[in-house]
């Protein structure tokens, strides 16, 4: 199978690891990958910021860097949200209507991709330890995934897989709510790194690297014995 993915912009400038590692598991499961060096961004960070028309003119670009009728597969929930829930109301009753709602049926996040569209699950991962499952609102409440990344990690060998206290509860990242209230967001973060130490984990994992920055800059500012990863990281180790 042919798929194209979307890199989003702070995984391409700041974890490029996690998007490599995500190709390996596409590779693995069968996929042609195909990365469209001329890709940018989804338009979300100037839609959120109210800058409606500047995000359409990066909503136009996204959708001619991913036309065709390919899946688009995306290591991020949150972009992949934005794509499938905010682009209709951005082109409604325009001439990209129609396109709009083929791209949303296209693009997957990654998880959601190898368990529904792929029907795979085991990819003989190994990571040895605990490690705490973290939702993050746009996996949960935008692309409503819940049970796919789970299944993911219930075959990695060596893992043990613990639910943490408020497991559905925000992390406190989201986007520029973090810069506006710092203060709320970061006592956001100390809750939900504390209900994962609660439960002995070693690792904090998600679908979305937002976050996973977000909590891991908060662990390393309180020199936390606790480690975040991002779920295409996981599957793609102990090959």
């Amino acid at each position: 199978m042919k798929v194209q993915i979307f890199i989003p912009c702070f995984i391409d400038q700041l974890y490029p690891e996690t998007a490599f590692n995500m190709v390996k598991v596409l590779e693995k499961a069968g996929c042609t990958v195909n990365y469209n060096t001329e890709q940018t961004c989804c338009g979300q960070p100037a839609f959120n910021a109210g800058f409606r028309e500047d995000a359409r003119e990066v909503c136009l670009k996204f959708l001619k860097d991913f036309s065709g009728t390919d899946y688009i597969i995306s290591p991020s929930a949150s972009c992949t949200g934005f794509v499938r829930n905010y682009y209709p109301t951005l082109f409604q009753d325009s001439a990209y209507n129609k396109e709009v709602k083929q791209t949303g049926k296209r693009i997957y996040e990654f998880s959601d991709f190898l368990v529904n569209v792929l029907k795979k699950e085991d990819f003989q991962s190994v990571l040895w330890g605990k490690a705490a499952y973290h939702d993050s609102c746009a996996a949960l409440r935008e692309c409503k995934i819940k049970e796919e990344p789970r299944r993911l990690l219930s075959h990695v060998r060596g893992l043990e897989m613990v639910e943490m206290a408020d497991v559905e509860t925000c992390c406190g990242f989201g986007g520029t709510f973090a810069v506006k209230f710092e203060a709320i967001s970061m006592a956001m973060a100390d809750q939900k790194v504390h209900h994962a130490m609660e439960t002995g984990a070693d690792y904090i994992i998600s679908t979305d690297m937002s976050c996973l920055m977000h909590l891991d800059g908060h662990i390393r500012h309180q020199q936390l014995p606790i480690k975040t990863m991002h779920l295409a990281d996981v599957l793609a180790g102990g090959w």
